[in-house]
């Protein structure tokens, strides 16, 4: 899953996209509000995160514009404006969720899966290719019954390839779905991750290659 942090604050913004990026998100960052609108123009976002206080002004009137303009993708608001009014504002502004500050990472995290889960199709909590289970709620991935570790990038790949068991996914689609804007589109990092989780997986192999295209896994589902 794919978000847009919008978040000025030097120490923050960094600490908020690490704690993201571990839970598996892949995290693109804007500090003002014209460089968000750059971003959703050009980008496919399961969810975007606004802080309110923003060098170029109030974010809710960014986010009554991308509502205006008929963009649905779901938006948390981040702020230190905890009143009932600043809430109420918030969400007649079109925020799907409002989260005061300070705020616990594990609880930011639990809100925006939840708010991507609500903006996209059903995901069954367990996928199953073959012998290779992935359970969604716990983030852990089994086969034959045997526990494996995965990093989350590993992971964010193993669940994009297990919820389109069968269909080839380019590794264009795989940049944009489980990587951020900072990945060069030229390197190979879709390939070495996909090296370290084949190792990890064993023999046999359920990920197939298809040079010059991209990658598909297969077998009973």
């Amino acid at each position: 899953m794919r978000v847009l942090l919008v978040e000025d604050d030097p120490e923050l913004a960094p600490a908020i996209a690490t704690g993201l990026r571990a839970a598996g998100f892949a995290v693109d960052r804007a500090e003002r509000m014209d460089e968000a609108d750059l971003k959703v123009a050009v980008n496919a976002y399961d969810c975007v995160i606004a802080d309110r206080g923003l060098p170029d002004g109030d974010a809710l009137a960014l986010i009554k514009a991308w509502r205006e303009a008929g963009r649905t993708f779901p938006v948390l608001v981040l702020t230190a404006l905890g009143a009932v009014d600043d809430r109420v504002s918030g969400f007649e502004h079109g925020a799907d969720d409002y989260l005061v500050k300070p705020f616990a990472m594990a609880e930011l995290t639990v809100r925006v899966r939840a708010l991507c889960r609500r903006d996209n199709p059903p995901r069954p909590p367990r996928l199953t290719v073959g012998d290779v289970t992935l359970d969604l709620p716990t983030r852990r991935v089994r086969r034959a019954g045997v526990l494996l570790t995965l990093t989350a990038k590993e992971f964010a790949v193993l669940e994009a390839l297990m919820l389109r068991a069968g269909e080839v996914l380019t590794r264009s689609e795989l940049l944009e779905s489980c990587w951020d804007e900072m990945s060069d589109p030229r390197s190979n990092v879709v390939d070495v991750v996909v090296g370290q989780l084949r190792r990890k997986l064993g023999p046999p192999d359920l990920i197939e290659s298809l040079r010059g295209v991209g990658y598909r896994i297969r077998g009973p589902v």
